[in-house]
C-alpha cells in the first residue's frame, strides 16, 4: 500500500554533518505523533536500494546536505525540473544515487510527486556524530518545513 507522503532522511551520521537528514527524521520519530498515511524513514546511505522505499509512496520529500557553494546553515529547496539538473552538479554523493532510483522509479510508472529539503553543510569528512553548530541550529527548521508540507499536502486529516 501506498503512504500519502514519505519522509526520508539520507546521509551518514558517522560524517558530522553528513547526518543532517537522519537527524532531522529523528526528531520528527521521536517528538511528533503522525498519522498513518505519512512515513518517516531513515534512509541512511542506501543509495539505490531505496528504490522499493521510494516507489511506495505518492509523495516524498528527502532531507539531505545540498552542497551549494552558500554557507553554511543556508536552507535549500528543489522540486520539479530543478531536480535533476541540481543533482546532476553532484551536490551530494547521496543525491546521484537518490536521482538513479528516483529514475527507476519513473521507469516503473511510480515516480512520487519529490521535494528535497536541504542544508549547506561546514563538515561532511571529519569522523563526528555530533552535528557542527551552525547545521544543527537548522534541524528544528527544517522539521518545521517538513510540517508544513505535510500540512499543505494533507490538510486537516494531517492533524
Amino acid at each position: 500500500m501506498k503512504s500519502d507522503v514519505m519522509v526520508l532522511g539520507v546521509g551518514n551520521i558517522l560524517y558530522s554533518d553528513d547526518g543532517f537528514g537522519i537527524r532531522v527524521v529523528e526528531k520528527l520519530q521521536n517528538e511528533y505523533d503522525l498519522p498513518d498515511n505519512i512515513e518517516v524513514v531513515d534512509g541512511g546511505v542506501l543509495g539505490i536500494n531505496l528504490l522499493g522505499v521510494i516507489s511506495s509512496a505518492r509523495r516524498l520529500i528527502v532531507v539531505d546536505t545540498i552542497i551549494n557553494r552558500g554557507k553554511p546553515g543556508d536552507l535549500h529547496r528543489l522540486e520539479g525540473d530543478d531536480i535533476p539538473n541540481r543533482i546532476l552538479g553532484k551536490n551530494s554523493i547521496h543525491q546521484v544515487d537518490l536521482l538513479e532510483a528516483l529514475s527507476l522509479c519513473r521507469l516503473m510508472g511510480n515516480v512520487p510527486e519529490t521535494v528535497i529539503l536541504g542544508v549547506e553543510p561546514q563538515d561532511i569528512s571529519t569522523l563526528s556524530t555530533e552535528l557542527t553548530p551552525a547545521i544543527a541550529a537548522q534541524v528544528e527548521p527544517v522539521a518545521r518545513m517538513i510540517l508544513k508540507i505535510l500540512y499543505e499536502s494533507l490538510g486537516n486529516s494531517l492533524f
